[in-house]
């Protein structure tokens, strides 16, 4: 259950509706999903949102969009946010992701997962030619 409730009329406040809008218009497409809608309860906390995700994620830069969804869902796996797993995954996969990628990026954040708690169990001392302060 959610902690707050979505504005029934979101788009009425112009301030959601020129995120909404934009939303759109870089996605190309008239769907706006749960998180922005539940994040029009605080107009503000959109708008940050909303700048910070197109930045970061619909903006081209060094890693392509597939990296980035699939680094995105990586970790939202690791930070237990099912909601972020199921609306990366599938944008990962309308980027073009195979079954076969998803896979192995299982795999990856598996072993990423099982060795990380190694490393913090075993209190493992970095290497000195890996520690670049």
């Amino acid at each position: 259950m959610s902690t707050v409730s979505p504005p029934v009329d979101p788009e009425s406040d112009p301030r959601v509706r020129a995120v909404f809008d934009d939303i759109r218009v870089t996605r190309q497409t008239d769907f706006i999903n749960n998180m922005w809608r539940y994040l029009a309860f605080d107009p503000d906390l959109l708008e940050q949102t909303w700048r910070d995700v197109k930045r970061i994620m619909a903006t081209p830069s060094t890693l392509d969009p597939l990296t980035k969804e699939m680094l995105y869902i990586a970790v939202s796996v690791a930070n237990g946010c099912g909601y972020c797993v199921h609306s990366h995954s599938a944008a990962a996969r309308a980027k073009g992701m195979s079954p076969q990628q998803h896979a192995e990026l299982m795999s990856i954040v598996a072993l990423a997962a099982r060795t990380n708690h190694l490393a913090t169990a075993l209190q493992v001392p970095v290497d000195p030619v890996f520690d670049r302060g």
